[in-house]
């Protein structure tokens, strides 16, 4: 490739891309804090990153490739090597007879372009590419599968060779090379590459089974070496300050860890089975922020509704649905828009997920008798504005949080049943009187999680005439003309399952007079009809829309339906 340099700047505004008074500010913060021109122009919102990068080829005489949309090779993608390919910002695109295409951040690089000729020794090309697409391909191209096998195969190696029995294993252990310690080192380095929320391990006769929960579906690993689980076992209690000595019983803990700038706190849970203990870790990403409430996947008209009662001074808004379903993340998103200091706010959780500022949040330990109701109860005494339950599990839990709502509380509460209408009856099964639930509730939201198209691999989806059945079964209306559902065809980005990343589906249940009346004469069933005449729309409704806009598919609302299915 020619290397070429050229008065970046000049060119630009040639181009009336920026103008002269643009450029005069972004050479400013580049002499007072550094950095290279086109990213400081970008920061500050002169020109758009595509733009500028679609000049930059241009200016280059290279093409420039948007990985977003780019079906990479990971086998000839490894090829590189995760250190040169990070060093350099340099990812292989595609092998021809005539060489290697490359692309590049900065192909005007010259010690990195060298430094590619020397380790490639074939003829090369560039491309211009973006720098955040390139680090997340890597991300999912370099994953630690190999690694993992091989400490794997190292640990049980080591086991086999010391003869040491693996009760003991872990008891007193420090160096850092040690193959337990690699081993889970590379297992949590490889989970959050690809953002899991959950790692299982799972031990069998001849095998150990290590599954990563990845936008709510399992991926498995298998590992044929046996001798390995309950090393993994005795040092993940060690972490987590359990007794070691305890194979019978249950046990839950917690720890901390920092994998690549991430503060991960871990919820571990160890369940006896007949080949040994199982574990399942739960991953808490501290270092990620909040999520802003308009970034959960509300449309605008329940982002209304739902800021009508979250401000409301007194009240209750309740969330449902199973674990799992995204509840924990709403509530926080809640609470961080209500967070202030002009507000007393409370939290009483099992376990408590995420700190935040200036909240009080504890931790309820039924071992020394410090439950739900217990907390609650104290904690009216400290004054609060607003109130968070983390579930309503029992009687007294409930009624303690109903007569907070009606005493001028706000009071935010999960509880763990199908969908909105049936949240109310839940109320009322665990004995609280009808009286005080039609007081206390104002609003309650049922959710659930679906996984969202991949934007690198979407495309056009027919349904079949099953499918269109269903659809018009839901809607009770005709179909859009045209029908424009979507489906991921898989890809590298998306580890070939069409999706990435997941989204909130919403069933909002406002109160009114009729379903009022219905609670306080206990009569559920005229609540139910109460609640269908006010119009709502049920979760496979919401979900539809989400299928009919593009952002999931028909199979993912079928996952979360309760209505007729195919």
């Amino acid at each position: 490739m020619e290397r070429k340099r050229f008065p970046l700047g000049e060119r630009l505004i040639s181009n009336n891309l920026i103008t002269a008074e643009q450029l005069t500010t972004a050479l400013a913060e580049q002499q007072l804090k550094g950095g290279k021109l086109g990213e400081i122009l970008i920061k500050l919102g002169y020109i758009d990153e595509k733009g500028f990068l679609n000049f930059l080829a241009d200016q280059l005489k290279i093409p420039f490739i948007d990985l977003k949309h780019y079906n990479v090779n990971p086998t000839l993608v490894q090829q590189l090597g995760e250190i040169h390919g990070r060093r350099f910002r340099a990812i292989l695109l595609s092998d021809t007879p005539e060489g290697f295409l490359v692309g590049m951040v900065d192909p005007q690089d010259i010690n990195a372009v060298d430094g590619l000729s020397a380790l490639l020794k074939r003829p090369l090309q560039f491309a211009l590419v973006a720098e955040d697409d390139l680090l997340k391909i890597f991300n999912m191209v370099y994953r630690h599968t190999e690694q993992i096998v091989g400490f794997a195969e190292e640990l049980s190696a080591e086991l086999h060779k010391t003869d040491f029995d693996v009760k003991q294993l872990g008891v007193g252990l420090g160096a850092s090379d040690a193959p337990v310690v690699k081993f889970l080192q590379s297992l949590f380095e490889d989970a959050v590459q690809v953002g899991a929320s959950d790692i299982h391990i799972e031990p069998e006769e001849n095998i150990v089974r290590i599954r990563q929960r990845i936008d709510g579906v399992l991926y498995e690993q298998v590992i044929k070496e046996e001798r390995i689980a309950a090393a993994l076992c005795q040092r993940l209690k060690l972490m987590a300050r359990l007794n070691i000595a305890e194979h019978r019983m249950p046990q839950d803990g917690r720890f901390s860890i920092k994998v690549k700038n991430h503060n991960i706190d871990v919820r571990l849970s160890v369940l006896p089975v007949q080949s040994g203990e199982t574990i399942v870790m739960r991953l808490l990403d501290n270092s990620a922020s909040l999520l802003q409430l308009s970034q959960l996947g509300l449309t605008d008209a329940e982002l209304i509704v739902l800021r009508k009662y979250i401000h409301l001074p007194y009240g209750m808004v309740l969330l449902t649905g199973p674990t799992g379903s995204g509840k924990t993340t709403t509530l926080y998103s809640i609470l961080n828009e209500l967070n202030s200091s002009e507000k007393k706010i409370i939290t009483v959780e099992d376990p408590i997920e995420y700190r935040l500022p200036r909240i009080n949040q504890i931790q309820v330990n039924p071992a020394i008798d410090l439950d739900f109701a217990r907390v609650l109860r104290t904690s009216l005494r400290h004054d609060p504005d607003i109130i968070m339950v983390g579930e309503i599990r029992d009687q007294e839990t409930g009624n303690i949080a109903l007569r907070a709502a009606i005493t001028g509380h706000l009071v935010l509460a999960t509880l763990h049943t199908n969908d909105a209408v049936s949240s109310a009856m839940r109320l009322l099964d665990l004995d609280n009187e009808g009286y005080l639930i039609a007081a206390a509730v104002r609003l309650i939201i049922a959710q659930r999680l679906v996984r969202r198209i991949c934007d690198n691999c979407i495309e056009p989806y027919k349904p079949n005439e099953t499918e269109i059945f269903w659809l018009n079964e839901v809607l009770h209306q005709k179909l859009p003309d045209p029908l424009s559902l979507k489906h991921g065809k898989g890809c590298s980005r998306c580890n070939n399952s069409g999706f990435k990343g997941r989204i909130g589906v919403y069933e909002f249940l406002e109160f009114n007079s009729e379903m009022e009346d219905a609670l306080r004469h206990n009569d559920t069933s005229a609540f139910a009809k109460a609640a269908k005449q006010t119009g709502y729309k049920t979760l496979t409704e919401t979900g539809l829309d989400l299928a009919l806009r593009g952002i999931t598919t028909l199979q993912e609302i079928w996952r979360i339906s309760a209505q007729f299915t195919v």
